[in-house]
C-alpha cells in the first residue's frame, strides 16, 4: 500500500461456532454485486474452509496480510491465520477456543493501530463462553477499550452508537438494569458521551456541525418535575453547558416524540439515557442494516447489530446484511478520517 491508499478492514472471526464464518463467506461471495469493500479476515482458515464446504460453496482461501489483502480480494478470500486450538462444530461453542477469539481481536486492533488496516469490524462473540475461559471484561467493547489503553497509555471512554439509514442513536448507559439507570447517570457521563459523539461525527462521519438531540429520562421529559426531577436537575444543566461551549444540542426532549420522520430530520444523532430508549427505535427503523459503531476509540470499530446465532450456524440461512453494512460503514469512516487529515 502506498501513502495515499487505504488498507483493508480487519474483520475478526468472532466465535467460530457461530454465524461469523457463514456471513463472512456470504459477504465475500456477493462482493461484486454488492460493492463489498476489501477486508482481511482474521481467523482460522481451516474453520472457514470447512464451513464453506458445509454450505456447499467453493471459496478459494488465500493466507496473507494487510498488504496483500486488497490486491487478492477480488480473486480470493484473504485470511490472516489465527488458529483455533480445539475442533469447531457449528452451533456448539467451546471455551477451549476462547484464546483464538480474543487473539483475533488483539490482532485486528494491532493492525488498525499500526495503520495497516483502515478499521476493525468484529463478528459476534459469545460473552458467556468467554467467561467460562476466564474472560474478565463485561463485553466486546470494554475489551477493545482496554486494548486501546494498553496501546496508547490513555484511558478511553467507549461510546456505543447504533447507526442505520434512518437513525443514529447513542445510549448513555448500556447494559445495566433499568432500576440502576438514574444513579448511573452523572453530569460528567452525559457530557462526555455527547462530546465524544459530536467529535466522532465531525472527524469520521463528515458532519462539521453535528446536531444532537438529547432525550429525557422520564416520560414527557419529567413534565416540569411532576414525573421526575432528573430531567431538569441533572440533564438540562449539562445541555446548557454544551450550548455555552458552542455545541448544537437540544433537550431534554420527550422520547416518545423524538423518532418520527419529521423529528429525525432536525438532528444527526439521538442521545438516549438508557439501552432500550436508544435501541428500540434504532432496530425498529433498521433491523437488518443497522451497525454498531464504537466511538471514542483511537481506531474505527464497527460490528453487526446481532449476536452469534448458534442455532443458524452452518445452515446457510444466516443473513449477511448487517455485516455488509458494518464493512461498508467502516470503510466510509476510514475514508472520511483520511480525508480530514489531508
Amino acid at each position: 500500500m502506498n501513502e495515499t491508499s487505504i488498507g483493508p478492514v480487519a474483520l475478526t472471526m468472532g466465535d467460530p461456532a457461530g454465524i461469523g464464518p457463514d456471513i463472512s463467506l456470504s459477504v465475500w461471495l456477493k462482493r461484486a454485486d454488492r460493492l463489498t469493500p476489501p477486508f482481511l479476515y482474521v481467523g482460522d482458515p481451516a474453520v472457514l474452509a470447512a464451513r464453506a464446504k458445509l454450505l456447499g460453496e467453493t471459496v478459494p482461501i488465500c493466507e496473507t496480510d494487510c498488504f496483500g489483502a486488497v490486491a487478492a480480494f477480488q480473486q480470493t478470500f484473504p485470511v490472516l491465520p489465527v488458529r483455533s486450538p480445539a475442533p469447531v462444530v457449528p452451533g456448539r461453542p467451546d471455551p477451549a477456543n476462547a484464546s483464538a477469539v480474543t487473539g483475533a481481536i488483539d490482532t485486528a486492533v494491532r493492525l488498525a493501530m499500526a495503520g495497516e488496516a483502515s478499521a476493525v469490524a468484529t463478528n459476534p462473540i459469545a460473552k458467556a463462553v468467554l467467561y467460562e475461559a476466564g474472560f474478565l471484561f463485561p463485553g466486546h467493547t470494554e475489551y477493545l477499550a482496554d486494548l486501546a489503553q494498553r496501546a496508547t497509555g490513555l484511558a478511553a471512554l467507549p461510546v456505543m452508537m447504533l447507526a442505520g439509514p434512518k437513525l443514529r442513536a447513542v445510549p448513555v448507559t448500556i447494559h445495566i438494569p433499568l432500576k440502576d439507570v438514574p444513579a448511573a447517570l452523572t453530569p460528567e457521563l452525559i457530557y462526555r458521551t455527547c462530546t465524544i459523539a459530536a467529535a466522532d461525527l465531525r472527524s469520521h462521519f463528515g458532519l462539521p456541525a453535528p446536531r444532537l438531540a438529547v432525550a429525557g429520562l422520564n416520560p414527557h421529559a419529567g413534565e416540569g418535575g411532576a414525573l421526575g426531577r432528573e430531567d431538569d436537575a441533572l440533564i438540562r444543566p449539562v445541555i446548557d453547558r454544551m450550548r455555552a461551549e458552542g455545541l448544537d444540542v437540544v433537550g431534554p426532549l420527550p422520547a416518545d416524540t423524538m423518532f418520527h420522520d419529521r423529528a429525525r430530520e432536525t438532528y444527526d444523532v439521538a442521545i438516549c439515557m438508557y439501552h432500550d430508549q436508544a435501541l428500540i427505535p434504532a432496530k425498529a427503523l433498521g433491523f437488518d442494516d443497522s451497525v454498531n459503531v464504537t466511538l471514542g476509540l483511537p481506531f474505527i470499530r464497527t460490528s453487526p447489530d446481532h449476536g452469534t446465532a448458534f442455532s443458524l450456524a452452518g445452515k446457510g440461512i444466516a443473513r449477511e446484511d448487517s455485516l455488509l453494512a458494518s464493512l461498508r460503514l467502516a470503510a466510509e469512516l476510514a475514508r472520511n478520517a483520511k480525508g480530514m487529515k489531508h
